[in-house]
């Protein structure tokens, strides 16, 4: 598995709370399970195009699996079925955040063009509007999955881009999202929190490292403001795991250990598994750890769903209570163990 894809990240590392206090860590526990599990997607690349030739070059060893994929019709990266038949085999639903990324020769000045940022960050990318994106997304909000906003590149400090971006995601959509996550985790906080919160965002995903897995910032979620937006840091992204197609057992055991720290300390873990890395030919070993990950979520008594889903749960004026909905059924529990647990 190839990690380049990551190497431009301006990261998140220089993190500033507003008004320079850290908020509370909240750990929030649906009533009946031990810790919550968070699934993501970030939607962007569903098309496999000048890849097919780049890792021909590059991996010589599997040329011929690579120039098949040029042939028409074939698209590898293209998970959006497979991904829902996985979840809903497992009774679970995720999140897929829809980038409306800039475009390499239409958008982009002509410098870029030769560059390898140019090309990773703007080649390649797709029109949220084309007719089959539009199908896609209708059919994952018909069977109940989260479709979010995945800002692009440049809009973590651009919010009239990321204003842009959200009306065309909701206009495919039909209404409005409830969060997402900026592309390559860019964040400039407080800001780009304050920009999204003004568009009417709830939450945001993008807090974490891309090339470190585990819990850096706390257990819970966080309220930068104290009111009703939420941060929900991100635990493992799939790159940050050791290759699971080289060394499966090693992979697994990353997860394993997350998962107890996860049950152990109450806590609301998320994830981001970018849709085409489950692809088995492209990525192997990755449709089966996330399998497996969730499935043992649930073994170890983890809430496990969308961030949206997860969010519409809280009551933010008193996190110790919560909507538990169990078919038609709907009542108030009061969460095991409370919020604020110390570490």
């Amino acid at each position: 598995m190839t990690r380049d894809e990551y190497d431009f990240l301006p990261g998140n590392d220089d993190l500033t709370w507003p008004g320079g206090v850290e908020p509370p860590e909240e750990r929030p526990v649906p009533d009946g399970y031990e810790f919550s599990l968070l699934l993501t997607h970030d939607i962007d690349r569903p098309y496999k195009t000048y890849q097919s030739l780049y890792y021909a070059l590059t991996q010589p060893e599997r040329r011929a699996y690579h120039l098949s994929t040029l042939m028409p019709g074939v698209n590898p990266y293209w998970q959006f079925e497979d991904v829902m038949a996985l979840e809903d085999d497992l009774g679970v639903r995720s999140a897929c955040y829809i980038l409306d990324e800039q475009r390499l020769f239409r958008d982009r000045p002509r410098s870029e063009w030769v560059t390898m940022e140019g090309v990773q960050l703007f080649a390649g990318r797709y029109d949220p509007t084309d007719p089959d994106i539009v199908e896609a997304i209708r059919a994952l909000d018909e069977g109940g999955w989260e479709i979010g906003l995945h800002g692009s590149y440049e809009s973590f400090d651009d919010p009239d881009r990321l204003r842009a971006e959200k009306e065309t995601v909701e206009r495919v959509l039909g209404r409005a999202v409830t969060g997402g996550r900026q592309h390559y985790l860019n964040l400039k906080t407080p800001d780009t929190w304050e920009h999204q919160r003004s568009l009417g965002l709830k939450y945001d995903c993008s807090l974490g490292i891309s090339g470190e897995y585990g819990f850096h910032h706390g257990h819970g979620l966080r309220r930068p403001f104290g009111d009703e937006f939420v941060v929900f840091p991100l635990t493992i992204m799939e790159q940050s795991l050791p290759d699971p197609g080289a060394d499966f057992d090693a992979a697994w055991q990353v997860c394993e250990d997350i998962l107890q720290e996860a049950r152990e300390e109450g806590a609301v873990m998320s994830v981001l598994w970018h849709l085409r890395h489950l692809a088995p030919e492209e990525f192997p070993g990755h449709r089966r750890i996330y399998r497996k990950l969730i499935s043992r979520a649930q073994e170890l008594g983890g809430w496990v769903g969308s961030p949206g889903e997860f969010y519409a749960l809280l009551d933010l004026d008193d996190l110790e209570r919560w909507e538990v909905q169990t078919g038609d059924r709907v009542a108030d529990a009061t969460a095991d163990g409370g919020t604020d647990r110390p570490e």
